[in-house]
């Protein structure tokens, strides 16, 4: 993935989410929430991403 992929990613999700809490009227505690939810998720990806995390904990069922 390159850098210009993941820079064009994290602006469209910040606009979006800047667009949800001004334009989407919300109780402050659920914007809260959905701010830290789309944090933890972006920075999980940027973590795959960037390889620093890998698949390497998938299940694998063997094969009879």
């Amino acid at each position: 993935m390159s850098l210009i992929s993941v820079v064009v990613t994290l602006i469209v999700v910040g606009v979006l989410l800047w667009l949800v809490n001004t334009y989407i009227p919300m109780d402050g505690k659920i914007k809260k929430i959905l701010n830290i939810v789309v944090v933890i998720c972006v920075v999980i990806w940027l973590l795959y991403a960037f390889g620093i995390i890998s698949r390497a904990g998938d299940i694998r069922v063997p094969q009879v």
